[in-house]
C-alpha cells in the first residue's frame, strides 16, 4: 500500500456496524467526506487518479454526491470539462438526470468516490448512454468490494481505482 492510499484509508476508515447505499451490513465503513473535505488530500487524489486513467474521454462525470468533489478535482487537474450525475433526474427545469456542458455523442468516465457493488455507477451509466453519452470507463478512490468489480467488469465498463479490493484485503491481513 501507498503512502497516500494508507492516508486516504487513515482518514476515512471507520469500524462500527453500518449499512450501505446497497443495503449491506458491514463492520467497516469508508467514509469519504473525510478524504473529500481535506483539499491537500483531495488534490493528491487527483493527481494520483490522473496518472492512472489510461483511457481517452472527452467529459467527466461526477456521480451525486460524492464523485462530484472528487471530479471536480480530476477537472481541474486535467482540464477537463465535467458533468454532475444526479440520482434521480429533476421534476422540473431541464428534466435531465445530470447538469453540466452537453454530452451527446461524447466519450465519458465516470468518476465516483467509494462503490461497494457498482449498482450506483451502472444506473448511472445507463442514464448518460440514454442521454447520447458513450461510456468509457469508471473511475474510484476506493472499490471496496469485488462485487463491484465483477459487476462493471460484466457490463464492459473498464475500472480505474486508486485502492482496490485485493489492497484492502492485504491491509486487514
Amino acid at each position: 500500500m501507498t503512502e497516500l492510499q494508507r492516508r486516504i484509508i487513515d482518514a476515512c476508515k471507520l469500524t462500527g456496524e453500518f449499512t450501505t447505499r446497497s443495503g449491506q451490513v458491514v463492520n467497516t465503513y469508508f467514509d469519504k467526506y473525510q478524504f473529500e473535505g481535506q483539499p491537500t488530500l483531495l488534490r493528491e487524489i487527483a493527481i494520483a487518479l490522473s496518472e492512472k486513467i489510461d483511457v481517452e474521454f472527452d467529459v467527466l462525470a461526477g456521480l451525486e454526491m460524492g464523485g462530484i468533489p472528487v471530479a471536480t478535482a480530476l477537472s481541474l487537474e486535467m482540464d477537463k470539462p465535467c458533468v454532475f450525475v444526479r440520482k434521480a433526474a429533476k421534476t422540473y427545469g431541464t428534466e435531465r438526470s445530470y447538469e453540466g456542458p452537453d454530452i451527446v455523442g461524447k466519450r465519458i468516465l465516470i468518476v465516483e468516490d467509494v462503490t461497494t457493488t457498482g449498482g450506483q455507477i451502472l444506473i448511472s451509466a445507463n442514464e448518460l448512454q440514454a442521454a447520447g453519452a458513450t461510456i468509457v470507463g469508471v473511475c474510484l478512490v476506493i472499490a471496496r468490494a469485488q462485487d463491484a468489480v465483477l459487476a462493471l467488469a460484466t457490463a464492459h465498463i473498464p475500472l480505474i481505482a486508486l485502492i482496490t479490493p485485493k489492497e484492502l484485503d492485504n491491509l486487514s491481513k
